[in-house]
């Protein structure tokens, strides 16, 4: 995992800045193209230089004992930066035609990397490594798989097991679906503690959306869907339950709470959606805490759940993609993910290794399990200040905000960027 999960819910940093900023770092300014052009393969061996943004130590070392594994196998020599500012560093990189050869790439900026040439597409150079299709999907951009999914994470439900065990709430009573969430969540609101506390923008929210059979984009990214029947039940299943006092955004907590897996832990809420950081966050911070994980519950449409995940970004301007390929295929074989998974947390991104998770975890089942169902990050180039836009009018939704009035705005900034591209 990398910093940057559980503020944005992502499965590592962002790494460029918001809407035109984006560009402008990641492309070197508007027609610029740096990486547009792939350089001549360098012979012999290569020294790749793999840029991270880390949670910590253990990532940090768990990455380097890795590609050193790799290096020390091929020959060939690996130097891993870990970025104190990964957008920063790596828009400074790209602007001075400088990149990493390898680095880690958010599924939500693979359309801004791509639009503008800066990516490598491989992705058929590893297509026979049985990714999970959804993840597949989440990294490609313009019909072409752009880069391996080094790894993911979904949401799911956590809850308090004292607080559910003090209400009298048995696993009779694990909710299904969103009569069962309201049910439990009104018994366990009492006092300070909200039944269930949730960030307060689409990446937490949005699984309402998806759970009512909605989403922000077509498939295929080419229309806005925004503005459904489906996404507007999603927000006002959402708002039903603020308004009875049994759910609440991390944000309108008392005292608020950064996110909410801090409002869970401080024990004000006795219920959170969240991805699997949270179990890592739990035991550093609250490891008084009890806790279980289940899935989401089904809304009218069945199950969903978000999915966030980096993939291993490959620079179009490399002189070394053959060989950042083959580490890349070393990387995602399934020993090394599972390696990852023991070092600091990760799921792994193949089906073969996701299978071999679950044996080895069954208590993160719920989280590997949205593996299957999971909705990727829209990925459009230029999309960021849309999103922005409408997660600012989501935080709203507890004070009276008009779901139908955010979701119109959103189709019609989302139909504008689309038609800038």
């Amino acid at each position: 995992m990398s910093k940057g999960h559980i503020r944005r819910g992502s499965a590592a940093l962002a790494l460029c800045a918001a809407g035109a900023l984006a560009l402008t770092a990641c492309g070197g300014g508007s027609g610029s193209n740096f990486g547009g052009a792939t350089k001549t393969q360098a012979s012999g061996h290569a020294k790749l230089t793999i840029m991270i943004g880390s949670s910590g130590d253990a990532e940090t070392n768990a990455v380097k004992a890795a590609t050193s594994a790799w290096a020390k196998k091929t020959g060939n020599t690996t130097e891993v930066i870990v970025a104190s500012d990964l957008g920063q560093q790596f828009g400074q990189g790209f602007a001075g035609g400088t990149p990493p050869d390898l680095f880690y790439a958010d599924a939500s900026r693979i359309g801004d990397f791509a639009s503008v040439g800066n990516l490598y597409a491989y992705g058929d150079k590893v297509k026979d490594e049985n990714f999970l299709p959804s993840l597949v999907d989440a990294f490609t951009y313009d019909g072409k798989f752009q880069c391996a999914p080094k790894d993911y994470s979904t949401l799911a439900l956590e809850i308090n097991t004292d607080m559910w065990t003090a209400a009298g709430l048995t696993d009779a009573d694990i909710p299904k679906d969103w009569a069962g969430l309201e049910t439990v969540a009104k018994k366990l609101t009492t006092g300070k503690v909200t039944g269930l506390v949730i960030g307060n923008d689409i990446n937490r929210g949005g699984a309402f959306m998806k759970q009512a059979g909605g989403w922000v984009v077509s498939q295929d990214g080419t229309k806005m869907t925004a503005d459904s029947p489906e996404n507007l039940a999603g927000l006002q299943e959402i708002q039903k339950m603020m308004k009875a006092g049994t759910m609440k955004f991390n944000t309108d907590t008392t005292p608020a709470a950064g996110w909410g897996g801090e409002a869970f832990g401080k024990g004000i809420a006795a219920m959170t959606i969240e991805g699997n950081w949270i179990k890592g966050a739990l035991t550093k911070d609250f490891p008084t805490i009890k806790s279980r994980t289940v899935e989401l519950p089904k809304g009218p449409a069945g199950k969903g759940t978000l999915m966030f995940s980096n993939c291993w970004g490959i620079a179009a301007k490399s002189t070394h993609q053959e060989q950042a390929v083959d580490l890349v295929k070393f990387l995602t074989s399934t020993d090394q993910q599972l390696e990852f998974t023991k070092a600091f947390g990760p799921m792994p991104s193949t089906q073969d290794g996701i299978a071999k998770f679950k044996e080895q975890y069954p208590d993160d089942a719920a989280f590997a399990a949205g593996g299957d169902y999971g909705q990727g990050p829209v990925n459009l180039a230029g999309f960021d200040p849309v999103m922005a836009a409408f997660n600012s009018k989501l935080a709203t939704l507890g004070k009276g905000g008009d779901p139908k009035a955010m979701l119109a705005e959103l189709q019609k900034n989302g139909t504008a960027a689309l038609a800038a591209k």
